[in-house]
């Protein structure tokens, strides 16, 4: 199955694809919850009722005539650095004998196809393209070899990143976490549909120009590795969105240092998934719009 959420007077509403279509599943079921998240929680009944929704037939509209929002709305974003061996190389640093891991404020969610910001403060925005996944159970101490039953299913991921932020700390969060940095899209796709996430060719384009090339078998830490140590840490939960690193050819590893600048367009494609596309704009600070939040 494919798992979405799209807008309806501004809020999100969730769905799921069924071919070149749209299943409002509210509409065919109102027995669900009201978004996404909800419907996670529910687990292999949650499920069950969206598969019986779609095969209702009832609340179907054309895919082309709605508005995609992120998927899900998750309580927490992790993101994985330095995954990929050729992206090790072009960064210039060791290979990291454990998981790198960072995580990025929520707040950075942003819908597949919604435009990504250049902040005011900075001019070094660049783009990584990676494929996540989408925690479907409640869980601690998850071995590796289980990994997969906790898994909702999988999406693309667009981390990101204002690199003179990243790097003016240790500590990489901030830079990875400005608002409208995080698109995730266009849908969660089930591990049953999908098949194995680690023969995927993943492909970034700016402006049309194939900027990063790879395949999710060369992730130096599988999906299933991170499960087990994250979930060693922490509860994970259903929603919980992990970003899983990112091949080569991001702008910081590039001599010509190509920031993305407003206008640029930047499409990432995943196999068996499908492709998000995000416009880069000029973020817009209001003064007089700031100060009434502070008084609200």
């Amino acid at each position: 199955m494919k798992l979405a959420s799209f807008r309806v007077d501004g809020v999100a509403r969730p769905a799921a694809i069924d071919a070149d279509e749209v299943v409002d599943l509210l509409a065919a079921d109102s027995t669900l919850p009201a978004d996404m998240l909800g419907i996670l929680e529910r687990g292999a009944d949650g499920m069950e009722q969206v598969r019986a929704a779609v095969q209702s037939g009832d609340a179907h509209r054309p895919l082309a005539e709605v508005s995609l929002t992120a998927p899900v709305r998750p309580r927490k974003f992790f993101a994985i650095g330095l995954n990929y061996a050729d992206h090790v190389a072009e960064s210039g640093l060791p290979t990291p004998e454990r998981l790198t891991v960072f995580a990025k404020a929520i707040t950075c969610v942003n819908g597949p196809f919604d435009a990504v910001e250049r902040p005011i403060v900075s001019e070094q925005l660049d783009y990584e393209g990676e494929l996540g996944f989408v925690i479907g159970k409640r869980c601690r101490h998850v071995a590796a070899a289980e990994a997969a039953e906790v898994i909702a299913g999988y999406t693309i991921v667009n981390d990101v990143s204002v690199r003179d932020w990243q790097v003016m700390t240790p500590q990489w969060s901030l830079g990875k976490s400005f608002d409208t940095h995080g698109p995730i899209g266009p849908w969660i796709v089930t591990g049953d549909e999908l098949g194995d996430p680690h023969a995927l060719d993943i492909r970034t384009f700016v402006n049309g120009e194939l900027r990063q090339a790879s395949n999710t078998r060369h992730l130096i830490f599988s999906c299933y590795d991170q499960v087990e140590i994250l979930s060693q840490a922490c509860t994970l939960e259903p929603g919980d969105v992990i970003a899983t690193g990112t091949p080569a050819g991001v702008a910081i590893g590039r001599e010509d240092r190509p920031w993305l600048v407003p206008g640029d367009r930047v499409r990432i494609e995943i196999d068996g998934i499908g492709a998000i596309e995000n416009e880069v704009a000029q973020e817009v600070f209001d003064a007089d719009d700031a100060a009434t939040n502070l008084r609200a």
